[in-house]
């Protein structure tokens, strides 16, 4: 019985980050700003971080980003997992190089 308390539990906090999610995405719409993609939204919906669904969107490798930009693929892969935060500059290297507004990679 303790089982189905941390299944629910868990299917509630996950509920709660989808809703958070829509939430955002929602501000966005009302903002009139530049919208994410659907496929980008529904990457981030399934738990992928926004720099990676960005450049699985347009088709990038962490490789082929880190030729482009400068930056090395284990930090690429870094930003993309969380474990680091990017500079304002590695951020604007990367949105030239996926050819995003900043705004979506910040």
């Amino acid at each position: 019985m303790m089982g189905q308390g941390n299944e629910r539990a868990d299917h509630e906090d996950e509920d709660a980050h989808d809703i958070a999610i829509y939430d955002a995405r929602k501000a966005e719409l009302a903002k009139g700003g530049d919208l994410l993609p659907p496929k980008v939204s529904a990457a981030i919906l399934r738990g992928e971080s926004r720099l990676k669904a960005i450049r699985n969107w347009r088709d990038e490798t962490q490789l082929h980003l880190s030729f482009k930009t400068g930056i090395g693929q284990g930090y690429l892969s870094d930003l993309e997992t969380g474990r680091r935060t990017g500079t304002p500059e590695t951020i604007a290297k990367l949105a030239v190089a996926l050819d995003v507004p900043v705004e979506w990679l910040a």
